[in-house]
């Protein structure tokens, strides 16, 4: 078996043919637990899929192995494997999805669950189990990954027959990427692997408790429309959610019906393009003066999509003193779980801003748009007295912030970012000029 590196494999490198032909599965078709996982991944439309192989997962290695439809990176360590998947994600928008063994594999794999839940991140992480009669004997790399995972997951499965894996699979890919995206763990034991079962797909999905609401309430659309019409000094504080939501386009059109300047948290920069004058950067303890002082004096602060976080606020009850408040969200757990709103928004957040968009023109036909005008030389006037700035070293070296900016200056449009955690990164998010969603791929966690 020849499988690529994922230098390979991201450059359009083809797989290496199979030694064997791999005949072609019908509905219907008896097969084992580890061919319907593999067919399962193909019919939800996978198209990479990052991991390490290891004992208690091979016999799903071994059906990857002939697979063509979906290529397969390498990695060198489970954790890699998981922050991989996690960056295609964020890069893609699809559901990123990774195969591991069981115990230590699996164990190596909470890392990046963890940050993919803090971040929001859709992810499927298939992990081998011991056989369903050496579950609890403390067999060789026997580990209760879905108790270990259970406070960092948005959902989890132990699968213990095989005819349950397609329907699984279908159920987790789903819950990964809806409502508020997150990572979803499918432990599928050795029994699972090696039972048979009769394939079929699609899957028929109940899942009451997984099917958020979308659009938002006439009436609260309306009271924000007219929270609108009463500021003068509006701030849109727009957070990963509305990159999650595909949101971009909108907020830029919110923002120039309002005239509202525009910041972001980390996860969200490059939701709309910094050469547009009405984004101020990102705001917080490492943000810029414009954005942080905007949020500071403004009198309407929308959120959108955001959490409210410590780095972002500092002391809640200092944060944004004189603002009312409209908060966009899809999971009402974050409604009120900081700041309460005076206006609270349930709902996906392109297709709120479809609804709240036109109803704010229409209260601006009748009441006529507020004079921002003020509010405008006031945050231009930050904007040209407090760029971003740093010292230049006097002993020969170079400062790592002019570093990042030749960086900047020289990469191309296209270009995607990627930054560990630390002081490189929030110079990275300062001085890197984002113009394209999903181009900036960092922990927000």
């Amino acid at each position: 078996m020849v499988l690529p590196t994922p230098l390979q494999a991201f450059s359009g490198m083809p797989k290496a043919s199979a030694t064997t032909e791999k005949q072609t599965i019908v509905d219907g078709e008896k097969m084992t637990g580890a061919e319907a996982l593999v067919r399962s991944l193909e019919d939800l439309g996978v198209k990479d899929v990052f991991g390490v192989p290891g004992g208690a997962i091979l016999p799903v290695y071994d059906s990857i192995k002939d697979d063509t439809k979906f290529r397969f990176m390498l990695m060198r360590h489970e954790q890699a494997a998981g922050h991989a998947a996690e960056g295609y994600a964020l890069a893609t928008g699809e559901v990123g999805v990774c195969i591991v063994t069981s115990g230590p594999g699996a164990t190596n794999m909470i890392t990046p669950i963890a940050d993919a839940n803090m971040d929001s991140i859709p992810m499927v992480v298939i992990t081998g189990q011991v056989g369903v009669n050496a579950i609890g004997t403390d067999a060789f790399q026997e580990a209760d990954i879905v108790g270990a995972t259970y406070p960092v997951v948005k959902h989890s499965y132990l699968v213990t027959r095989a005819q349950d894996i397609p329907r699984v699979l279908s159920e987790a890919h789903y819950i990964a990427r809806s409502g508020r995206p997150g990572p979803v763990v499918v432990d599928v034991t050795k029994t699972a692997q090696t039972g048979t079962m009769y394939y079929s797909w699609p899957q028929r999905m109940i899942l009451p408790g997984y099917n958020p609401t979308t659009k938002a309430h006439g009436r609260v659309l309306s009271d924000a429309a007219k929270l609108f019409e009463q500021s003068y000094r509006p701030v849109l504080y727009v957070g990963g959610g509305a990159v999650r939501s595909d949101a971009g386009d909108l907020v830029k059109e919110l923002s120039d019906v309002t005239d509202a300047p525009i910041v972001t948290t980390l996860p969200a920069r490059g939701i709309v393009p910094d050469s547009d004058p009405k984004v101020l950067g990102m705001l917080g303890m490492h943000g810029t003066i414009a954005a942080t002082g905007a949020v500071q004096r403004c009198d309407l602060l929308v959120a959108i999509g955001a959490r409210f976080d410590d780095r972002v606020t500092g002391k809640l009850d200092a944060f944004a003193p004189g603002a009312r408040v409209i908060h966009i969200d899809i999971d009402p757990a974050e409604i009120g779980k900081n700041r309460q709103p005076d206006v609270p928004i349930v709902g996906d957040v392109a297709t709120v801003l479809k609804d709240l968009i036109p109803e704010i023109k229409r209260e601006q036909a009748v009441h006529g748009k507020p004079d921002t005008s003020h509010w405008w030389d006031v945050i231009n006037k930050w904007v040209e007295e407090y760029p971003i700035t740093w010292d230049e070293p006097t002993d020969g070296t170079l400062a790592p912030q002019w570093v990042v900016k030749q960086l900047s200056d020289l990469a191309d449009p296209d270009t995607i970012w990627v930054s560990g955690v630390g002081q490189h990164q929030m110079w990275a998010t300062q001085i890197i000029e984002f113009n394209k969603p999903h181009s900036w791929l960092s922990s927000g966690g």
